[in-house]
């Protein structure tokens, strides 16, 4: 394997829900490692099981630190750091011990990413209640990247094949996000969709600005955010040369930037940006009873660090089962791996 090629950490979610087993699974597949050299940090016990419950014969070999990596093809490298009660473990239950121990695999991939031991991160899925259950009062995993590398200008981007979404708000009420969508913040999460497009070669990249009401605001008649804080924010970004367009009203918007009109969209909040990209990446076969397609991944740009995620849940009632999908978690390496080559580039 090429020395070259970008290290990346991979948490291993909550051993409760179904993060283990897709580790297992996108670690199975050989074509992983002609592009990055991927290892897991979480608990190798967890792991172990893991890969009986995927129905790998993959080995797993306890680490304590990077440099003891071999990065091999058959063989799962995990920084171990011994956290979980394999007795006490239940899949698909909320539990302290379960979110501790994904809390803990979190933090210190942050703590690796952060002494370039590590090219890029990647999150396995947590259950926001199992953490705060154990003490660790966060939202999600942007927050909890943003407060460990000490970011204050972020956000979320979802990708689902050409669609690619950013987001001026996430993890907050409905009422509080209406309030959060200020020109400053508008025209900061602008740049960072610019940047991480310029990042993916696209050397003029148009970006689609949602506007937060009915028609965005068809004139005022429906609210005045459009007119006091969002177009100033656009109007702004083109003054700095970037291509910006909007607001346009988010029920024709997506369908535009799926057609090829946007390189990337800028929401206004969590749902309007996430249902979409859900539409378009989660299938579901009524025939069959089963979910064909669960892909789509997340990526917190602003950061110092490179972090990409699945982007679905701990899907509690598939773990333990051997039937989970490790689709999400593969476009995610992918990403990380094209973003970390695009660092070194630079």
């Amino acid at each position: 394997m090429s020395t070259n090629l970008p290290k990346i950490g991979i948490s291993m979610g909550d051993p409760a829900g179904i993060g283990p087993e897709i580790a297992a699974k996108a670690l199975a597949r050989k074509d992983i490692y002609g592009y990055c050299r991927p290892f897991v940090v979480g608990d190798a016990a967890c792991m172990e099981q893991a890969c009986g419950i995927a129905g790998t014969s993959l080995k797993v070999r306890p680490i304590t630190n990077v440099g003891a990596a071999g990065f091999e093809y058959g063989t799962i490298d995990v920084f171990d750091l011994a956290n979980v009660d394999m007795a006490g473990l239940q899949h698909g239950k909320v539990s302290a011990m379960a979110g501790n121990a994904a809390f803990e695999a979190v933090k210190k991939v942050i703590e690796l990413a952060m002494a370039d031991e590590i090219d890029a991160t990647v999150t396995g899925p947590i259950n926001k209640e199992s953490i705060n259950l154990a003490g660790h009062h966060y939202t999600g995993h942007t927050e909890i990247y943003a407060h460990y590398t000490n970011t204050k200008d972020y956000t979320m981007m979802l990708a689902e094949e050409s669609l690619r979404v950013v987001h001026v708000t996430t993890h907050v009420s409905l009422r509080q996000a209406c309030d959060l969508v200020k020109k400053e913040r508008v025209l900061a999460v602008i740049r960072l969709a610019e940047g991480a497009m310029k990042s993916f070669g696209i050397e003029k990249p148009r970006i689609g600005v949602a506007g937060l009401n009915p028609h965005a605001a068809d004139g005022g008649l429906f609210g005045w955010e459009e007119e006091k804080e969002i177009i100033p924010a656009i109007n702004e970004a083109k003054k700095l040369g970037i291509e910006a367009d909007g607001p346009v009203p988010a029920d024709t918007l997506f369908s535009k930037a799926r057609g090829g009109w946007y390189d990337i969209v800028v929401a206004m909040y969590h749902d309007q940006g996430h249902i979409p990209l859900k539409v378009v990446g989660f299938t579901w076969n009524e025939k069959e009873k089963k979910w064909n397609s669960v892909s789509g991944i997340n990526v917190t740009l602003g950061l110092p660090i490179i972090r990409a995620s699945v982007d679905h849940g701990t899907a509690f009632g598939k773990a333990g089962k051997g039937t989970a999908t490790p689709e999400s978690l593969l476009i995610a390496l992918e990403y990380a791996a094209r973003f970390a080559q695009a660092r070194v580039k630079k």
